[in-house]
């Protein structure tokens, strides 16, 4: 059974929201997974990461499970 993500409140200066949003953006991420991606990295960098920390979904759209693989049509 997957654990339920927290939630919290972060307050920001404008301008890095809105540098981390266009960051974000050409990442193909939303603000709220590029804060997340990155938190991840500094705690990976200074080796706190816990072990069990679940994986983040790759960047971009999801895929949707009704479409077939262009592989799979005939």
């Amino acid at each position: 059974m997957a654990s339920e993500r927290k939630k919290i409140l972060l307050r920001l200066d404008p301008a890095v929201h809105d540098a981390l949003t266009r960051w974000a953006s050409d990442e193909l991420r939303s603000t709220n997974a590029q804060i997340e991606f990155l938190l991840r990295r500094s705690l990976g960098d200074a080796g706190r990461l816990p072990r069990d920390a679940g994986q983040m979904r790759k960047p971009g759209r999801p895929r949707k499970d009704d479409e077939p693989d262009e592989s799979e049509t005939p």
